[in-house]
């Protein structure tokens, strides 16, 4: 937050970007999000129209009876290479952590995975993307976010370049069945994947044994060759056993199995790319198309279907259940348990929140389709019409309910908790009302003991209503209800639209029934939808004034954390605990809502405040920033969906091993020497005698700021101001009797850690008053017991520059070591390495895709006080 100058330097200045981007390319990645989901619903509506057009001949019917007979054996077939893929896809994450040279115990990293890919492979966005799930489980093991950023990264690259070359392959052997399937030329097919396979060859050739390849500007060091052909390997076998899942459960057909793995690899492929949740419509439209000639379109649905809740809501529920699991009582001592446990605080709530959506799509998508007529013989034998008619409409609604409030559960409402926990139940109740459906009842009451178990995981006090549906959310949600108007219109296609279905009543009036479900779930989805994006933003909060500064002066001097006495400024916002017992400073600058370090307090109540701090900067349009937290927030922060990226590095000197005896500190020695035969002076004045030297401190001041023809800084960065300087004690050097330097200092009554804010010297002073000054302070500070010293932070410090570093990390060591002419980074670095500190690393966490690049210029925008003051030093 501080850090000792060269005096050549500015005192804090924000990492320097060269406009590389053009302005059209920095617009699109502002509104990337906005743009994004938009495309994601263009897409799933006309993939939605293509799949009503695909299936003109199909009635609901035939579905049904493909559905039934397809044979257990086919189905247990199914499961099996379900099995294994999922086993493969948990190997991805152990060969990405053994590429990066860590090792985790295989339980926790197996249930991460697992639950990554089923929560990623349902929902795949936001707070349920394989990558926050990650972010969250193995920040809890220990593991940095550069480590968590270069897994997802690996884990990423050899997916897609796995199905690259896996799909060429393919499409090379099978080239003359695919023309004929697709229409294509042959000769064209085997062209582009001979283009593709030498592509990725020539790539693999220029990377071989870690060589660094630039891919569209972008400098990125390969697997050696051992790690590559293992992962290609891995990642074969993985669509392979995938594509054999919905293989074994497609009717007897002459499609070859090579053939139909090439249109599988097709299908995902455009899938992912399309970012719609799971790829819903995308991958049924490509398969559908593609094979729709050559097996029956009826048969092929059921088989999608199938395949459908074979990989992708089996291994979710396997999922939930190993969680309900390891929080049984009776299971508490069993060793795996366990370690699933050490997970399972991290990814229960969105494992529960996918869940809950797919649970909210299963009713919204039931309610659309007929109930088999034997059921409803039965359940009008027993339950007058409007009972069912009322269950039927409800259990629409419900399932809305259970989708709006997965993305409370993702963030441990308690509110979300309790909606989601009373739609599940009614839900329950209600299946057996309208249609008896004991398939949909048994993971509705799966999902409420699931609920129950986990309760104590939902403890925090926020109304789920006060929460603003971000725009993937209701685009999320748009796109379930166009599925459901899809099933609806296949389904009832032979019934002839009239105004009259809307008011027929009858048992076996299925039409009607889900005309009125679809018409109440659209109307309730509009209304939440505009309601999300027409509701009026916070208002930002007040200045500090004078008791809410007492205040947190107050809980800062009881607190370890001395750069808190930062918020003495003024000129910070401040966020207090519902206790009063902690509070985040903050500042607003653009869109930014920053943080300035870690909550300060009581350490029990940080999980909330960043919650609480990043909803509120949510509902007022804003982006939370955290910047220069401690390691120790990361996990926290991961948990709040914030991606965390590495700053540089705190220097923490240990006053109660600091000794300037011995040959390690004899520089520091020497200095200190020099300095009392030069006739320096050192002196501590308390805050109630700094007025009295106030014009000296103000000529120093003055001084060091015309020498260096500087302006002062803000935010993170203390300012001369008579009554903020007054608010501290200050180190002083004389000379002659006369201050020529002066430094304040930060301490608070926990005698835990000391620091500085100001360091001013007068243009005469004499050489070495800097670490006479330094050095004096570190002996006064140990002698009056405190524990540590805070030197401040080195920016851009102790970047990785291992081959699997992070871009982020590639772009700080290279300013490190090549920026000079911006900032004196490794002078910094050097001159506080001659106190022999620990280096801690500090972050900076942000929300959104796009957010580390403006809230770094918002940031840096902050300190100097604008535009001017960035140009202008």
């Amino acid at each position: 937050m501080k850090s000792p100058e060269n005096m050549n330097e500015p005192e804090e200045l924000g990492i320097p970007t060269e406009p590389a981007r053009s302005a059209i390319v920095m617009l699109l990645a502002r509104f990337r999000i906005y743009l994004t989901s938009i495309a994601m619903l263009v897409v799933a509506v006309m993939m939605a129209v293509a799949i009503y057009r695909l299936t003109s001949e199909v009635r609901y019917d035939e579905v049904v009876t493909a559905l039934k007979d397809t044979s257990w054996r086919a189905i247990g077939l199914a499961v099996l290479f379900t099995a294994l893929s999922f086993a493969a896809l948990i190997y991805y994450d152990m060969n990405a952590l053994d590429y990066i040279g860590r090792r985790l115990p295989a339980v926790p990293v197996a249930v991460t995975a697992f639950s990554a890919y089923a929560i990623g492979n349902t929902a795949g966005f936001g707070a349920l993307s394989g990558g926050a799930i990650r972010f969250r489980a193995y920040s809890r093991l220990g593991l940095s976010p550069e480590d968590i950023a270069r897994v997802i990264a690996f884990v990423t690259f050899a997916f897609g370049l796995g199905l690259l070359a896996v799909s060429a392959m393919a499409a090379l052997v099978t080239a003359p069945r695919l023309a004929a399937i697709t229409g294509m030329e042959p000769d064209w097919l085997r062209a582009g994947a001979v283009v593709v396979l030498a592509a990725l060859a020539l790539l693999l050739f220029v990377g071989r044994n870690g060589r660094r390849v630039e891919i569209a500007g972008i400098r990125l060091r390969l697997p050696d060759t051992l790690t590559s052909s293992r992962q290609f390997l891995i990642t074969a076998f993985d669509l392979a056993v995938s594509a054999t899942t919905l293989y074994v459960l497609l009717p007897e057909t002459n499609i070859g199995w090579p053939s139909f793995f090439a249109i599988y690899a097709a299908a995902i492929g455009l899938g992912v790319l399309s970012h719609v949740p799971a790829g819903l419509g995308v991958f049924e439209a490509v398969i559908l198309g593609a094979l729709g000639g050559s097996v029956s379109v009826d048969a092929l649905l059921g088989s999608i279907v199938l395949y459908r809740m074979i990989y992708h809501v089996l291994p979710l529920t396997i999922a939930i259940v190993s969680i309900v699991f390891s929080e049984a009582r009776a299971l508490a001592r069993h060793p795996m348990a366990g370690e699933i446990a050490t997970v399972a605080t991290r990814i229960s709530p969105p494992l529960l929140s996918a869940f809950a959506l797919m649970l909210g799509t299963m009713l919204i998508f039931s309610s659309v389709t007929p109930t088999p007529d034997g059921d409803l013989d039965i359940v009008s034998q027993f339950l007058p019409l409007p009972i069912v008619e009322g269950a039927h409409f409800l259990s629409s609604l419900l399932g809305l309910a259970l989708v709006i409030a997965s993305r409370g559960l993702a963030q441990r409402l308690d509110g979300a908790w309790w909606v989601a926990l009373v739609s599940a139940s009614l839900a329950f109740a209600f299946s057996f009302m309208r249609a008896l459906a004991l398939g949909e009842a048994t993971f509705l009451g799966l999902f409420v003991v699931a609920l129950a178990a986990n309760g104590r995981r939902f403890r925090r006090p926020a109304s789920l209503f006060n929460q603003v549906l971000s725009l993937p959310w209701i685009m999320a949600m748009l796109v379930i209800l166009a599925g459901a108007a899809t099933i609806l219109f296949l389904v009832y296609r032979d019934v002839d639209y009239s105004h009259q279905l809307w008011w027929q009543f009858e048992f076996f009036g299925e039409a009607p029934r889900g005309l009125r479900a679809l018409l109440g779930v659209t109307i309730l989805s509009l209304a939440v939808a505009i309601f999300s994006l027409l509701r009026p933003a916070f208002h930002h909060p007040e200045p500090l004034d004078a008791a809410d500064l007492e205040k947190a002066i107050a809980i800062l001097d009881q607190s370890d954390n001395a750069d808190a006495n930062l918020v003495r400024m003024g000129d910070k916002r401040v966020m207090f605990s519902d206790s009063g017992k902690s509070f985040i400073m903050f500042a607003i600058q653009g869109r930014s809502w920053i943080a300035l370090g870690d909550p300060v307090g009581d350490p029990s109540e940080r999980a909330e405040m960043i919650w609480r701090f990043v909803e509120r900067s949510r509902g007022a349009g804003g982006r939370a920033v955290f910047y220069q937290v401690s390691p120790a927030l990361l996990s926290f922060c991961a948990d709040a969906g914030l991606r965390a990226f590495k700053l540089g590095e705190m220097a923490i000197v240990d006053l109660v091993h600091f000794d300037l005896k011995g040959g390690r500190l004899a520089g520091l020695r020497q200095a200190l020497n020099k300095g009392r035969r030069d006739g320096m002076e050192f002196e501590i004045i308390e805050t109630e005698e700094v007025m009295r030297v106030m014009p000296d401190l103000r000529r120093v001041s003055d001084g060091w700021l015309a020498h260096h023809n500087t302006r002062e800084k803000g935010f993170s960065l203390g300012v001369f101001e008579e009554g903020y300087v007054a608010s501290l004690p200050v180190a002083v050097l004389r000379k002659e009797g006369q201050i020529v330097a002066f430094a304040t200092i930060f301490r608070t009554a926990t005698l835990k850690e000391g620091s500085v804010d100001l360091m001013r010297f007068s243009p005469d002073a004499p050489r070495g008053a800097m670490d006479f000054l330094f050095v004096s302070l570190l002996e006064y500070l140990k002698n009056a017991g405190y524990s540590t010293f805070n030197l401040g932070m080195a920016p851009l410090s102790g970047m990785s520059k291992r081959e699997v570093a992070p871009v982020w990390d590639r772009i700080g060591g290279t300013l490190f070591e090549h920026g000079e002419r911006f900032y004196n980074f490794k002078g910094l670095r050097a001159f506080k390495s001659k106190f022999h500190p620990h280096w801690q690393p500090r972050y900076m966490a942000v929300s959104g895709g796009t957010g580390v690049v403006l809230a770094l210029m918002d940031v840096t925008l902050l300190i100097s006080g604008g535009v001017r003051g960035v140009v202008g030093k």
